[in-house]
């Protein structure tokens, strides 16, 4: 069975999307359309922007989304068997999936980014990539300590990001080190994404989302929130809002979609980070880029 994957932030570069403006006339006619949604030429910052452009909220979010599903559209014969996204991924492959239009995809990214600034700024939080522990040690180390910081990734076997406030954070790190962490260090992000501390962010994005129109998919999405495969709008709906401050359960989503028949994997969006985390979950599945 075929699955696609959608990336989420951080795979951003300079030039994303660029060929297939110039090369597909159904792509540049998206583009356009998205700089109009959007009310600024996006485009102009993804082809050729530099990393500190494309590093702003604003930009970053959307730019990925457009990647991602605008690429999907030019795939012929698309028919998925199953799809997922990581973390904003998910917006993309409800689209690439036909659970929301490309309009309201692209507005609730734009919201879900801007929400998520606004609660970046009420507290400063940050973001750590915590290599070679077992799950429940980090987990554990978690809750023993005194201040925010959850597991807020898990991206494959003895590989988690954790989320919180700053002191939270840093005392996690200092934990976990001691505790024999490989590596533990912070990520640059702009904040707690998939914490508590996106509370804010998430009533939010909950209007926008449940004021916009989702369809059955085509095929299952199997979404961050429990790993599990829905094609109900309703269920699908629900857990996007809980996604914001719930943590990525990216590991066991691709254990299910292996588990459920699925061995060829293509990613479709910038880069091949999921193809990675892939490989380091299941080696006897097919990666590929779109």
């Amino acid at each position: 069975m075929h699955a696609y994957i959608f990336p989420g932030q951080g795979a951003q570069f300079s030039g994303m999307g660029k060929e297939l403006y110039e090369s597909v006339p159904s792509a540049r006619e998206l583009f356009e359309e998205a700089n109009e949604i959007l009310g600024f030429r996006i485009t102009e910052i993804m082809f050729g922007g530099t990393d500190d452009d494309l590093k702003q909220t604003k930009v970053t979010q959307p730019a990925i989304f457009l990647h991602s599903t605008i690429l999907a559209s030019t795939i012929e014969n698309f028919t998925p068997d199953m799809v997922a996204g990581h973390s904003l991924g998910e917006f993309s492959a409800l689209v690439a999936s036909g659970a929301l239009s490309f309009k309201d995809g692209l507005q609730l990214v734009y919201k879900r980014a801007m929400a998520m600034q606004k609660a970046c700024e009420i507290r400063p939080s940050t973001m750590a990539a915590i290599l070679g522990m077992e799950n429940e040690t980090v987990e554990k180390a978690c809750s023993e300590i005194d201040g925010i910081v959850v597991p807020a990734n898990y991206n494959c076997p003895g590989q988690i990001v954790i989320s919180g406030s700053m002191e939270g954070v840093d005392k996690a790190i200092q934990v976990l080190t001691e505790k024999g962490a490989k590596r533990a260090v912070k990520l640059p992000v702009g904040g707690a994404f998939h914490s508590p501390l996106m509370e804010p962010a998430r009533e939010e994005l909950r209007t926008a989302i449940n004021t916009t129109y989702f369809s059955t998919p085509v095929c299952p999405v199997y979404q961050n929130v429990n790993a599990a495969p829905s094609s109900d709008p309703g269920e699908i709906r629900e857990n996007l809002i809980e996604q914001l401050a719930a943590p990525v359960r990216w590991t066991q989503t691709i254990i299910n979609m292996i588990h459920h028949g699925a061995t060829l994997f293509t990613e479709v969006g910038p880069g091949n980070v999921l193809q990675g985390l892939i490989r380091k979950t299941d080696r006897s599945v097919t990666t590929e880029s779109a």
